[in-house]
């Protein structure tokens, strides 16, 4: 069976796991779609010796506030990528889109809403206007796959201390009903489609307190495809044993 292996990874700064070397371990990983989010770089600014292996085609998508946001796209895989600037509200380098086949993937670094109300309004819009344009891409006859840091825990399993953070930007009842909503239009969140409810596997943790020795996290990076994809899914993953970042990548395998 022909497979198609997705790696979606926060890295919280590219030059920053890149001095760690903690990116040397895809050399040794079949990968077809590398996402990188939370780059911090601009492309020249990203070293040429994070990988030893050469991917025919990598977009980079820069934050126009430098240091910030930022995500980048590797892959061998020949297709059609395509400008998402009238989805990236306010150029913050948030999303790379790529079409291949009937297949649109998404690597998209979603906004956090916990610095202040503006940005929370931001990132609400932000969730709007995305899955309107993903939705008008279906219309077209797409498949979708999305990738990233999503920066809200869907469900109260989805992080480890739910009470704790009702009041929280990541885990408030408007963040997660969008959540919903995108479920209700078609999307599946892969890692329980494969996984069921699983608890106690998160994505992210604090650098505070020794959070992550202790598992206290969130699982707010995910892929989600569209429902005509279901019967394809192999895999989906959380590869926590994988350190460098506050993040851990995250992984989906499709047939092909």
């Amino acid at each position: 069976m022909n497979k198609l292996t997705f790696i979606s990874w926060n890295v919280n700064g590219i030059r920053a796991v890149d001095k760690k070397e903690a990116l040397k371990w895809i050399d040794e990983h079949e990968i077809d779609f590398l996402g990188l989010q939370e780059i911090k770089a601009e492309a020249d600014q990203i070293p040429e010796t994070i990988f030893d292996r050469e991917f025919k085609f990598q977009s980079i998508n820069s934050s126009s506030k430098k240091g910030q946001s930022g995500v980048a796209l590797y892959t061998d895989i020949k297709g059609n990528p395509d400008s998402c600037d009238h989805v990236d509200i306010l150029s913050e380098g948030r999303i790379n889109e790529y079409h291949f086949g009937d297949i649109a993937f998404f690597n998209v670094y979603f906004p956090n809403g916990q610095s202040s109300d503006e940005r929370l309004v931001y990132k609400m819009e932000f969730y709007d206007r995305f899955l309107e344009h993903i939705n008008d891409l279906r219309k077209q006859g797409k498949s979708i796959v999305v990738c990233g840091d999503v920066n809200t825990a869907h469900r109260e399993i989805d992080l480890a201390r739910p009470k704790a953070n009702e009041g929280t930007s990541g885990f408030l009842p408007m963040e997660r009903a969008w959540m919903d909503k995108l479920i209700s239009h078609g999307y599946i969140d892969t890692f329980r489609h494969i996984h069921g409810d699983m608890p106690e596997r998160y994505s992210w943790w604090s650098y505070r307190a020794g959070a992550r020795g202790r598992n206290v996290g969130w699982r707010i990076d995910y892929f989600f495809v569209s429902d005509d994809l279901k019967d394809r899914i192999l895999e989906a993953e959380i590869m926590d044993e994988i350190m460098g970042s506050d993040h851990c990548p995250v992984k989906l395998v499709l047939s092909v």
